[in-house]
């Protein structure tokens, strides 16, 4: 315990967590109750009250971090694992998108699948299916883009203020950054509502699957990194970030550059070239 206490080396033994288990469990919780719902089972209460669950365990197993960071116990060996961590989450982030472009992608090249699967949704065997009116990449699409790429401009701008000791750039620059992803999120959901396609039911067909899933995974991820980046505006008003120890700014800014590539990605994929020779809505 006196090692634990006052450690000779750079590392940080954490203390005994509560949150692995309470996460485990909440998990499974939130996985059953879906289940059960979806079979019309049971109502959705259980999986709201394992969702809540997951929640507070990301609140309260991070705030356990931030508080570890405040004692002193991230020294510089363990903020380069929790870097070596972060880039392996974003990696595995990586790889999930590419999941998906790969199924928008053989669906554009592989045609000998998509007929034999058009078959068996008697749809057509053109990719995208004949008669689906794609959005105009030069509207919405466009719009969403410029406000992402600003946004990574703000959050840039909050890192170099941060860097150079500028509390007001770095709140005006995390605020500016918040409100053009909240602004990213309504601007899809407009263009959703405009789809000339579905995901599912009837009428749907393959590649309103592979759009709405890959672009709204990203709209996801977008939401996921707006509340990451107001928890880091929360804790920049209350000083909590110096130029040398801003682990989590840090993380959210590499989370928001991520999420920015992956849309540029999606843009020119699925909107500029995917919507070459076919009808565009206005």
């Amino acid at each position: 315990m006196a090692a634990h206490a006052k450690p000779n080396h750079d590392y940080h033994l954490v203390n005994p967590s509560p949150w692995p288990f309470v996460g485990s469990v909440s998990a499974f919780v939130m996985a059953v109750g879906a289940v059960l719902w979806f079979h019309d089972i049971t109502p959705p209460w259980i999986l709201i009250a394992g969702f809540v669950g997951v929640l507070y365990t990301m609140y309260a197993w991070w705030s356990d971090v931030i508080k570890e960071g405040k004692a002193g116990d991230h020294t510089p060996v363990v903020m380069m694992h929790h870097r070596y961590g972060m880039i392996l989450f974003i990696a595995s982030e990586v790889m999930f998108f590419v999941a998906w472009f790969w199924a928008y992608f053989d669906g554009f090249f592989n045609q000998e699948a998509h007929e034999q699967y058009a078959r068996i949704a008697a749809l057509g065997t053109t990719w995208p299916p004949t008669g689906v009116e794609l959005f105009n990449p030069w509207h919405l699409p466009l719009f969403n883009t410029l406000i992402l790429l600003t946004s990574g401009t703000a959050v840039t701008w909050a890192h170099h203020a941060l860097l150079h000791r500028d509390k007001r750039g770095l709140v005006w620059g995390l605020a500016i950054t918040i409100a053009l992803g909240v602004l990213f999120t309504c601007v899809q959901a407009i263009e959703y509502s405009e789809a000339g396609f579905l995901f599912g039911g009837e009428g749907a067909n393959i590649y309103g699957a592979t759009f709405f899933m890959a672009t709204g995974f990203h709209g996801f991820h977008v939401l996921i990194g707006t509340i990451f980046l107001i928890v880091c505006l929360i804790r920049a008003m209350k000083d909590e970030f110096t130029p040398e120890h801003h682990l989590g700014f840090e993380f959210a800014a590499w989370y928001w550059h991520f999420v920015d590539v992956v849309w540029l990605f999606l843009f020119a994929s699925i909107y500029v070239w995917g919507s070459w020779g076919v009808a565009l809505s206005h």
